[in-house]
């Protein structure tokens, strides 16, 4: 029973993947967090044509934070001040917006522009901030001084 629920959970989450990358640039999908990962994901609940309710992981498109486990003591500090601040702007039980969806390198997770509930950009507004910088793929470069 239990590989059933698995297979049937990632189908589940294929289909989701592949319904949100076809979605219409002009149609964003609304998502509810569901909590904070770090600086430039969250987790959070979609709804499905069938009203399945799935937990995908978003990561904020187009920007970069540090990281929880950095690779020095100021990366590690900026990391948690940047994923408070993401707390700050995306409380838990939020709705978002997310728009232009793409698979991930990551299994269950996607890359997605992500709007508040007032309809800012909230990548960008992680950039303004001073939170995070401008990412567009690749390697990224070190928060170390």
């Amino acid at each position: 029973m239990v590989a059933k629920v698995t297979v049937n959970m990632f189908r589940r989450i294929g289909i989701f993947i592949c319904l949100l990358c076809v979605t219409s640039p002009v149609h964003a999908v609304p998502a509810v967090v569901k909590y904070i990962v770090d600086g430039d994901t969250f987790s959070a609940g979609v709804k499905l044509e069938d009203n399945t309710m799935v937990s995908v992981r978003v990561r904020i498109r187009n920007v970069d934070t540090p990281e929880l486990h950095g690779e020095c003591v100021d990366e590690i500090v900026a990391a948690n001040v940047a994923k408070n601040r993401l707390s700050e702007m995306l409380p838990v039980g939020t709705v978002v917006e997310l728009d232009q969806i793409k698979d991930d390198k990551y299994l269950g997770r996607i890359d997605a522009t992500v709007r508040d509930s007032r309809g800012h950009d909230v990548g960008r507004a992680l950039i303004r901030e001073g939170h995070g910088r401008p990412y567009s793929g690749g390697r990224r470069q070190s928060w170390c001084k």
